[in-house]
């Protein structure tokens, strides 16, 4: 496993993480043997939200916690908070009640990390400032980043914090590319020269953030992995050709084509199965060619100018 650090923290997190939104429905011996089955992957970063099951993911992972306190120290542990029903919120009173219930449901007295959960038009940085040094001084949060915000909304957000954002989680897989389609295609009169992001690979580079990659082998939002699926045959026909020569599995080689992307790249895996955990895992022992990297990108149906 390799590891990445925090900008202003000491601690490692993992740069394969695990994700917890489908664990709502587990019960605690389930949500045991996931997390055991993680963190003897060498996986230590555990990425939640408050909205996940409703609050059930944080409540029955908190369960484990509260049987095996131990396990805590052995974790870097985030979450994210402001998104309600319809509408997202990221005032003061709301980020703090929302860490407050989180902590409650998670059994521990602090965070590794907190993101903002979507960008809230309304923000205003020096309210989200206020809420942050409370959590900071309380020892409630330790470190604290966005989600799915463009660098010109984490500029304007930066302004008025005394802390460094840590990280932006965002969308990205090898059927999901848009952040990389603008820099291939720059200044061609074609659909993937358009900017849809803003540059938030480069961003993040330069400001030392890591960006954690939610999605990693879906196709769009809601449309399915592309492993195996009928739209992609040659991406998949070079997935298996990679995953023969370097002997893992082929979302193994997916991942590892994120982690060839420079910069503090982290992959959030949806999985719960413990068995797709140690394929992510193995992705991590894996550096890509750079003839391997773009026949995989050319191969979803991307063109070179």
């Amino acid at each position: 496993m390799k590891f990445i650090h925090y900008a202003g923290s000491d601690r490692k997190a993992s740069v394969i993480g695990a994700g917890c939104m489908r664990i709502a429905g587990m019960d605690k011996a389930a949500c045991s043997i996931f997390i055991h089955g993680a963190l003897d992957c060498g996986i230590n970063f555990f990425d939640h939200a408050d909205i996940y099951g409703g609050g059930r993911s944080e409540q029955v992972f908190g369960e484990v916690l509260k049987e095996e306190p131990s396990l805590r120290d052995r974790m870097f542990l985030q979450s994210k908070c402001g998104i309600k029903k319809g509408e997202y919120d990221f005032s003061k009173e709301y980020i703090l009640s929302s860490v407050d219930g989180i902590l409650s449901r998670l059994h521990t007295d602090h965070l590794d990390s907190l993101l903002l959960h979507r960008p809230d038009v309304l923000m205003e940085p020096e309210e989200v400032n206020e809420a942050f040094e409370a959590l900071k001084k309380a020892g409630k949060v330790l470190n604290f980043g966005v989600s799915n915000q463009n660098p010109m909304t984490m500029m304007d957000l930066q302004s008025g914090l005394s802390q460094r954002l840590c990280a932006d989680q965002v969308q990205l897989s090898l059927a999901h590319t848009p952040m990389i389609d603008g820099d291939v295609n720059v200044d061609m009169n074609n659909a993937g020269a358009e900017m849809r992001d803003g540059g938030i690979l480069h961003y993040c580079r330069m400001h030392d953030m890591a960006i954690q990659i939610w999605s990693p082998l879906q196709i769009g939002m809601f449309e399915g992995v592309f492993l195996n699926s009928d739209r992609y045959p040659a991406l998949n026909q070079i997935l298996t050709e990679l995953a023969q020569k370097y002997n893992v599995t082929e979302d193994a080689i997916a991942y590892a084509w994120l982690l060839r992307i420079p910069g503090k790249i982290q992959v959030i895996t949806g999985t719960t199965k413990v068995e797709r955990l140690r394929h992510a895992a193995e992705s991590t022992e894996i550096t890509l060619s750079h003839k391997e990297w773009y026949d995989l990108y050319t191969s979803a149906g991307n063109q070179l100018p």
